[in-house]
């Protein structure tokens, strides 16, 4: 059995995955495919025990997929694990309704309760499946653990008092109170209802079904380890993925890393991609922003990232981390598709999602991106919203001439949106050291900045700056004239935040930490610094 065979599926650039994708088809040509925009987290090229994100388009036979909504039961024994599951299921109802619209195989999985539906339908298409060829050793067990590299993680979250996050806490034990799967989903006479991993196996196998979407509750639990969970499906073989803003945890926001339930989640869902599966967004099937629960009231950052000089997919998920653990931030990574065989047009998922951000954050290099993913950007700006560029964002949108019919350029975005003027860059030499431009001490996104400090990406010739721009941090290298590396400038009501810096090694440093935090709270006009959480 190949370890984590989803990391090989990952790694196959989008020509090659579509070969094998036809290859796999059964009923060849029979509908449109499903393209869905995978996330995971694997180890760095450079062996250095890091993690960076990787993205990848794929292209799924309908008829060879299966979406399985995991315990989305009538009532918990947690009160706010009930509130939650009831808003979260009209939206798993609408993706359930649109992916049995293109073909996919919806299988209701409400453990505990499948008796409830003895004479359903779909009870019985689960149960008139054939037995499989071949079961799986473990199909039918809770699986704890992917493999002993799971196992020596752990969970980001401790989950070891149930989760329940309501105060007083809810009385925990039997008699359990949930009965049927919630009505909010509806269980349509050609959907399946089973809670046993074999008998899903079964239905899977019998219809050729290599793809499975997952959604539900709740991650850290029944998710990832009832017999039909996603350790199970990705370890014996399936394409499996979870759909990440479909599912919610048992976390307790009083028990360590002591940050917001969401944030919670939002741990576990990058320790799923890290060690279990890759995740997609809700927005693949439904084409509108990401769900989000109402009471989620965090500030919202989305990060866009598409670039291959710089390592974005490396540092910015690793300061992405220190946003979530310190300041209880909600951060959406955007992540351009890794491995492209055409890096100037590598899309982006998850655009969609600055239609709810309170910032963005853009660390992107010469990339024409799908028209409609354009104007997500377009229209976050046109409404007067935040943003921040680092280092190649002076650069983002701009292909020198290369981009394809269909994708979008955004030439003047360096000038427009950043008031900058990137001329290109002195070329490797040295160290670039770093300090307060004249008359800038004062400013707050300086608080607390240790300066001079150096950096070892190349110094980008940015001089004259637009009008209006303000000059913050000033580079040198001998023999050359200072060129500001960081400023602030406003744009129709957007308070915009640039800096040249971005190198691997500055985001080590603790000034430009402490920068891109300052400028966050800047850009987000914050009227209080954000609070340091203890770790």
């Amino acid at each position: 059995m190949i370890d984590k065979p989803w990391r090989l599926w990952n790694r196959l650039s989008c020509p090659i995955a579509s070969v094998l994708l036809s290859a796999l088809h059964l009923h060849a040509g029979a509908a449109d495919p499903l393209v869905l925009n995978g996330r995971s987290r694997i180890p760095a090229s450079d062996n250095s025990g890091r993690v960076e994100a990787f993205a990848a388009r794929w292209e799924w036979d309908p008829a060879q997929t299966a979406l399985v909504i995991c315990d989305m039961w009538d009532r918990h024994w947690c009160q706010g694990a009930s509130r939650r599951v009831a808003e979260l299921a009209p939206a798993i109802n609408e993706v359930a309704r649109l992916a049995h619209a293109r073909g996919v195989l919806i299988i209701h999985a409400p453990s505990d309760v499948v008796d409830h539906y003895r004479d359903h339908p779909a009870r019985q298409r689960a149960l008139a499946a054939p037995k499989a060829a071949s079961l799986p050793d473990g199909i039918d067990r809770w699986c704890r653990w992917i493999n002993e590299e799971e196992k020596a993680a752990g969970y980001p979250i401790d989950d070891s008092d149930g989760g329940c996050d309501c105060d007083p806490p809810c009385p925990h034990g039997p008699p359990y109170p949930w009965r049927q799967q919630i009505d909010a989903i509806e269980i349509a006479s050609v959907d399946a209802i089973s809670a046993s991993g074999a008998e899903i196996w079964n239905l899977l196998e019998q219809r050729g079904i290599r793809n499975v979407l997952l959604c539900g509750v709740h991650a850290n639990m029944c998710v990832l380890g009832r017999p039909f969970g996603l350790r199970n499906l990705a370890r014996f073989g399936k394409n499996a993925a979870l759909i990440r803003d479909l599912t919610d945890t048992m976390y307790n926001s009083r028990r360590s890393p002591h940050v917001s339930h969401f944030t919670g989640t939002d741990l576990l869902i990058a320790h799923i991609e890290r060690h279990v599966c890759p995740t997609v967004l809700s927005t693949d099937l439904t084409g509108r922003a990401p769900f989000v629960f109402g009471n989620d009231r965090r500030p919202r950052i989305v990060f866009i990232s598409s670039e291959n000089e710089y390592r974005a997919a490396e540092t910015l998920p690793r300061f992405i981390g220190t946003l979530q653990l310190e300041h209880d931030l909600a951060c959406e990574l955007a992540q351009g598709q890794s491995g492209s065989a055409r890096p100037n047009q590598a899309p982006v998922t998850g655009l969609e999602s600055l239609a709810r951000a309170d910032l963005a954050v853009v660390f992107a290099r010469r990339r024409a991106l799908p028209a409609d993913q354009m104007n997500c950007l377009r229209g976050y700006l046109a409404r007067g919203r935040p943003l921040l560029g680092l280092r190649t964002a002076s650069h983002a949108f701009d292909t020198r001439g290369n981009c394809p019919p269909g994708f979008a350029e955004w030439i003047e975005f360096d000038r427009d949106v950043l008031g900058g003027n990137y001329q290109g860059h002195h070329g490797a030499g040295p160290s670039v050291t770093v300090d307060i431009a004249p008359d800038a001490r004062n400013h707050p996104i300086l608080e607390g900045i240790e300066s001079p400090f150096t950096s070892a990406g190349s110094l980008y010739r940015n001089t004259p700056l637009r009008a209006g721009s303000i000059p913050l941090l000033v580079g040198s290298i001998p023999g050359k004239h200072l060129e500001p590396v960081a400023w602030t400038h406003l744009r129709a009501g957007s308070r915009v935040f640039y800096t040249s810096l971005g190198h691997p090694s500055d985001f080590e440093k603790r000034s430009f930490q402490r920068l891109l935090i300052n400028a966050i709270e800047w850009a987000m006009s914050r009227p209080e610094p954000l609070e340091v959480r203890p770790r």
